[in-house]
């Protein structure tokens, strides 16, 4: 295992050890049972003396015991280990989606995500959702149904051979053949005929899980573009690619199964046979091949083991491949984030996609310290890749970013996100209670302060609205809440968290006109508070902003008060009596 993988198994390597001797020794006491009564029941037809069959009838008894009691010890520490590694490995999984800059993406990248696109190399929402979730529970099965169930298998394999060997050395030597062809060849076989059609699931399952995103969270985009039944049609073929690579396995394992019990037959009655042919009398004929058919059957499950190795293999490699990429630069001395208002600056800030489509074009921009800015423009202006290279989000193609005069990579990565946060057009809200969803951008805010950022916010009516208040609970992105009131909920969260430079793109975006105008005043006007860079549609209340920029193919073209920029001509100009239009 990598050094991720074992990491996050290392802190439990003691239980892990206790299942796997459990589980060795529950398969050695099942081999010890069987081999134990076959003689029992052997000796016994030649009606000996009770004192010469009480020492098997103990055997016995205490093999029956002994099995299913590991049993159980091996199952509770096995899936005791595996689900702390599988938090913890989910837990560093998230970690390195978080600090990867191919995490994060702006609103034109999030747009290209909706029609197929993949902007800047980085991973699509499904794509991160198969990491975190499916990948990661794939990878628990190396232990519960790869690992253990391996090392048992051989101890146990061993054992069959020798005690098959006390009974007859030919028979031994024929039993060790069958557990090789079981243990080894089938397994071997598994592999190699279901290595395509594993590699064939994993892709497919991927496809799907993307694809049933794109169509479940891109509903209403979809439906707007006229684009639903293509993705629909999309999603299914790529859930029938499944289907077809899964049934293929499943044929498979169907063969491997029905090879192993020929296999495990045909080897008791040849150690049966060799048993006899050894001059062996009744009781060692019967151990042996009793034994043999426990210790073929004791390795049979390693073709299974096999065949699911090489189907979680590419989830193994994906997980491992994230948690081990190199983190983002730290510089060796990190300086430490002044506190209060920051100043922002952009020198010559450039960003170009892949598809060298420029989002930015050499913006020099300085908001300074405390400053409540505003920045407008059309749709696909660059307006939120400013605020994504702000935040340190995105790395700029070329030019910097400085933060209170200072480049982002002179502070720590954790002391940067912590200075620098808001609102982002793919904010998530988690299932909870709206508390607790509120709670995540400051676990020890008081009832004040909640309240404070739900009544900036218009979330106040919201929650005395609801029959559970506080503590009703929501579903994962909302499900629960109307567009207008996840909204609330999103911005209640970020103002909760009063970072010194505060970032919200488009907060406003899913109230009615009234509303929105209201939260944008009080978002401008009300003192104190950190540096605000404000994006949004919204022109009415930006008279409270101490400056307008506005944006056009990724640069800025005007910049100045409200009022300014209405006295003379220009895009703003032009936006603003579009507005008072469609008022």
């Amino acid at each position: 295992m990598s050094t991720g993988m074992w990491g996050a198994v290392r802190p439990y390597t003691g239980r892990l050890v206790l299942a796997a001797v459990a589980g060795t020794a529950a398969e050695v006491c099942g081999l010890g049972l069987v081999a134990a009564a076959a003689w029992l029941i052997a000796r016994a037809a030649q009606q000996p003396t009770m004192a010469a069959l009480s020492l098997a009838i103990v055997a016995v008894r205490g093999f029956a015991l002994g099995k299913g009691g590991l049993r159980y010890v091996e199952r509770l520490a096995g899936h005791d280990v595996a689900l702390r590694a599988l938090a913890e490995l989910r837990g560093r999984v998230f970690d390195a989606l978080a600090a990867s800059p191919a995490s994060s993406g702006t609103g034109r990248e999030r747009a290209g995500e909706r029609t197929g696109g993949r902007a800047g190399g980085r991973l699509r929402d499904g794509e991160a959702l198969t990491r975190l979730v499916a990948d990661v529970e794939a990878v628990q099965d190396l232990l519960l149904r790869c690992l253990l169930p391996t090392v048992a298998a051989a101890v146990c394999a061993a054992a069959g051979v020798a005690v098959t060997a006390w009974a007859s050395p030919r028979a031994a030597l024929v039993v060790a053949a069958g557990v090789l062809a079981a243990g080894l060849v089938l397994p071997l076989v598994a592999v190699a005929r279901g290595g395509r059609a594993a590699a064939r699931a994993a892709a497919a399952r991927q496809v799907l899980a993307v694809r049933g995103l794109d169509v479940v969270e891109g509903a209403a985009d979809l439906a707007m573009f006229g684009a639903t039944g293509r993705f629909v049609a999309a999603a299914d073929a790529a859930a029938a690619d499944l289907e077809r690579a899964e049934r293929s396995m499943a044929r498979l394992t169907g063969a491997v199964t029905a090879a192993g019990v020929v296999v495990q037959g045909m080897t008791a009655l040849a150690a049966a046979w060799a048993a006899i042919g050894a001059g062996g009398d009744q009781v060692r004929v019967a151990v042996a091949a009793l034994t043999a058919l426990v210790a073929v059957e004791a390795v049979l499950p390693v073709a299974a083991a096999a065949q699911r190795l090489r189907e979680v293999w590419p989830s193994y490699r994906r997980v491992t491949d994230l948690v081990a990429a190199p983190p983002a630069p730290s510089p060796a001395r990190p300086r430490p984030v002044p506190p209060g208002p920051l100043a922002v600056e952009l020198l010559g800030v450039s960003v170009v996609h892949p598809d060298s489509t420029a989002a930015l074009r050499r913006v020099d921009l300085r908001i300074e310290r405390g400053r409540r800015v505003a920045i407008v423009g059309a749709s696909g202006a660059g307006k939120s890749t400013l605020l994504a290279a702000a935040a340190g989000h995105l790395a700029p193609t070329s030019g910097t970013v400085r933060l209170a005069d200072h480049p982002l990579d002179a502070y720590a990565p954790a002391g940067l996100r912590a200075a620098v946060r808001g609102l982002t057009q793919d904010a998530h809200v988690f299932a909870g209670t709206l508390r607790a969803n509120l709670l995540l951008a400051r676990p020890d805010a008081t009832d004040a302060q909640l309240a404070t950022a739900a009544r900036r916010a218009r979330l106040t009516e919201v929650v005395q609205a609801l029959p559970e208040g506080w503590d009703t609970m929501v579903g994962a992105g909302g499900v629960g809440l109307s567009g207008g009131q996840r909204q609330r909920l999103l911005l209640a969260r970020a103002l909760l968290s009063d970072p010194p430079v505060l970032l919200l793109d488009e907060p406003v975006e899913a109230l009615d006109v009234a509303c929105a105008d209201e939260v944008v005043t009080d978002l401008l006007s009300a003192p104190g508070g950190g540096t605000l860079l404000l994006v949004t549609h919204r022109l009415a209340a930006l008279r409270h902003a101490d400056e307008v920029v506005v944006m056009d193919g990724g640069q800025i073209v005007q910049r100045g008060h409200h009022d300014e920029l209405c006295a003379r001509p220009g895009p703003y100009r032009d936006l603003w009596e579009a507005e008072l239009l469609t008022a």
